[in-house]
């Protein structure tokens, strides 16, 4: 396993309906289940900066706690307002039953 990726915990930590919450190297990161795949984007709504380590999940969709943005777990992107702006995506796998993460560049 190279270095350019960090064991965060278990896998039965990450759900489909929430978020787990970590930092890693000083970067918070949520990492969430759909389906069978494991998706992680920064723990930040680009709309006002609220955490989304308490979010809502629906269809590969995070949604924000605050306001309300939907944003693709896939992608990033911002799917409705009151956000425009993508969120940061990171890559997450699972390995012998733990979550592995690709530290953030």
């Amino acid at each position: 396993m190279s270095s350019r990726w960090i064991d965060i915990g278990g896998a039965d930590a990450v759900s489909e309906t929430a978020p787990l919450s970590v930092e890693v190297d000083g970067v918070p990161v949520v990492v969430v289940r759909c389906g069978a795949e494991l998706y992680a984007v920064e723990d930040r709504c680009t709309h006002d900066g609220e955490s989304l380590a308490g979010a809502q999940v629906e269809a590969c969709q995070i949604i924000c706690p605050r306001h309300g943005a939907h944003f693709c777990l896939r992608t990033g992107e911002a799917l409705t307002p009151p956000a425009y702006e993508p969120l940061r995506t990171y890559r997450a796998r699972e390995q012998d039953g733990r979550v592995l993460l690709e530290r953030p560049a």
